[in-house]
């Protein structure tokens, strides 16, 4: 692209409005212009200047602010479609084939279509990283398109400018000086009382505020980068960590997110509130709920799998703490966090039997079978045992001429036996389940339920994140962006001679443009300025507003 060549002899890079030295406006549309966009101060943009290649495609189309709010929408939209259904997080099943069916059986249709669609895992679905990795180069590509070119146009700004770039400016007047030089005197202790930076030069006064202002929007950017970047970095293994895990009393099982931690359940502990202590903090409460948990937490040990074991072996396992998780007294260690959430209470352990014969009622033994690994054959006397054929743990009746189990959780447990003994050697078969026992002939003997052993369960958070502070200075950043382009506004004031002991005043501002004309006014009082106007706002001028302020 050919550089524009202007009157003062400064060669501008293509694409400028502007002059970059005088400031003299460089296209047709400028020059025709009652006013010109100084956003950027009229310098050329790359995404404006070049359209040729893939590069310059690509990268004119993440520059684009349009595109940007696009984006914006599509994680918005996307983001609220991902709350009208549980995310996979907190469906109470584990294997895609059980998520989908879930998903299917509570909302039909709509439930596979968004299981189908990915919205069930949203925000892990590479779709959804793609929109968060496409919106941060597109805030990255805009704010480089613009903060180079801004940046070099404000450190290179000279104080006297051309008169054709003090009348495309949005404030404006020319007239008559009996004294141009004692005006700028003036002026200048004025605007130094009013805190700008003033510079001055062969008959020209540029008076200049917040200039650090206008970086208020491109910090802004660089906060809400940082905070993407920390978003993106949760999808790698070992920064983010939020797992739930639900450990049975006496189990000892590996912590989901914390390769080579195992936890054992001591123990689960529940105190309620006695009655009189109850009515004393929650009043008629009590009444309504029954009991009221006063603490309830697990006694753990933490093991650690030691270097070189064989992972799965207890014997290579170092015991790391024991310690007592407690609502709101997480067990840390690593860099991980596991917070008592929840627990379930009496959940079948083990159910014992007795065998006897129906006619005498005589007992041939008692056997237990432990309901999270039992038996195959439970032997009670000589020539005499039962065999367990068939086991489901939650029985949910009869499909297809067959017992079925809802999941793999005793909640509702059944069984077949085959009982064996002397007199029967070949095996009588019965189907036992709680209150429930069917058989498919009269039988000689029968399984008699005794008594349940039954154990807490607790339910606990597995929590780790790394990326806490990223995201946190993100946002410190971004906030203090989004105070810098809030609260303070680039403000500058060009007065200059002309001919004839003429004076040229020309004001900008990137907003407020009511703060910058009053006091634009206290120093036109002072220094007997002539009267300029606002261009977009032709009914006021000067002396209206002076009347304003009286």
């Amino acid at each position: 692209m050919s550089k524009i060549n202007c009157q003062c002899g400064h060669e501008n890079p293509f694409g400028t409005v502007l002059c970059e030295r005088c400031g003299r406006p460089q296209t047709t549309e400028a020059k025709q212009s009652e006013t010109v966009d100084m956003r950027y101060e009229g310098s050329a943009r790359r995404s404006q200047t070049y359209k040729r290649s893939i590069i310059d495609r690509i990268w004119n189309f993440f520059s684009s602010v349009k595109i940007g709010i696009s984006i914006i929408v599509a994680v918005l939209v996307t983001s609220a479609i991902g709350t009208l259904f549980p995310q996979k997080l907190y469906v109470p099943v584990s294997t895609d084939a059980d998520i989908a069916a879930y998903y299917e059986r509570l909302y039909g249709v709509f439930g596979t279509i968004y299981y189908k669609l990915g919205f069930y895992d949203m925000y892990n679905s590479w779709w959804f990283i793609t929109l968060v990795g496409m919106l941060g180069t597109s805030i990255i590509i805009a704010s480089v398109d613009r903060v180079f070119p801004l940046y070099k146009s404000l450190k290179k700004q000279r104080t006297k400018r051309h008169a054709s770039f003090m009348k495309v400016q949005r404030i404006f007047g020319e007239g008559s000086s009996d004294d141009p030089d004692e005006a700028l005197g003036k002026a200048e202790e004025k605007l130094k009382s009013l805190r700008y930076n003033v510079k001055t030069e062969e008959g020209a006064l540029l008076a200049e505020k917040n200039r650090f202002s206008r970086w208020g929007p491109y910090i802004n950017h660089a906060g809400l980068i940082i905070f993407l970047f920390g978003i993106l970095l949760r999808g790698i293994p070992g920064f983010y960590v939020d797992e739930t895990m639900w450990i049975r009393e006496g189990e000892t099982r590996s912590i989901p997110g914390a390769p080579g931690y195992f936890l054992e359940s001591k123990g689960f502990i529940l105190e309620n509130y006695t009655k009189d202590e109850a009515k004393e903090i929650y009043g008629e409460a009590l009444d309504r709920v029954g009991s009221i948990a006063k603490n309830y937490q697990t006694d753990v040990a933490l093991y650690k799998n030691k270097e070189g074991g064989l992972p799965g072996q207890s014997e290579h396992r170092k015991l790391e703490k024991e310690y007592s998780i407690i609502v709101n007294k997480p067990l840390t260690f690593d860099g991980y966090s596991i917070f008592q959430m929840d627990f379930r209470l009496d959940e079948l352990k083990a159910m014992t039997f007795q065998l006897t014969q129906k006619e005498t009622g005589k007992s041939l033994g008692e056997f237990t079978v432990d309901l999270v690994d039992p038996e195959d054959t439970y032997e009670l006397a000589e020539g005499t045992k039962v065999k367990l054929l068939d086991y489901y743990p939650d029985y949910d009746g009869v499909e297809n001429g067959e017992p079925v189990s809802k999941s793999p959780i005793p909640n509702n447990p059944a069984f077949i036996f085959e009982m064996v003994t002397p007199e029967k050697p070949d095996g009588e078969r019965s189907f036992v389940a709680i209150r429930q026992t069917l058989e498919t002939e009269e039988n000689a003997y029968k399984v008699n339920f005794i008594k349940a052993d039954t154990r807490d369960i607790s339910g606990l958070t597995i929590r780790k994140d790394r990326t806490l502070y990223i995201l946190l200075f993100g946002g410190i950043i971004f906030m203090i962006g989004v105070a810098m382009g809030s609260y303070w506004n680039h403000r500058r004031i060009w007065i200059q001679k002309g001919k004839d002991n003429t004076l040229l005043i020309a004001a900008h501002t990137n907003k407020n443009w009511f703060s910058l004309k009053k006091e634009l006014n206290q120093v036109q009082d002072i220094a007997h300025l002539p009267a300029y106007e606002d261009r977009l706002d032709k009914e006021s001028t000067s002396e209206n507003l002076e009347g304003d302020q009286q």
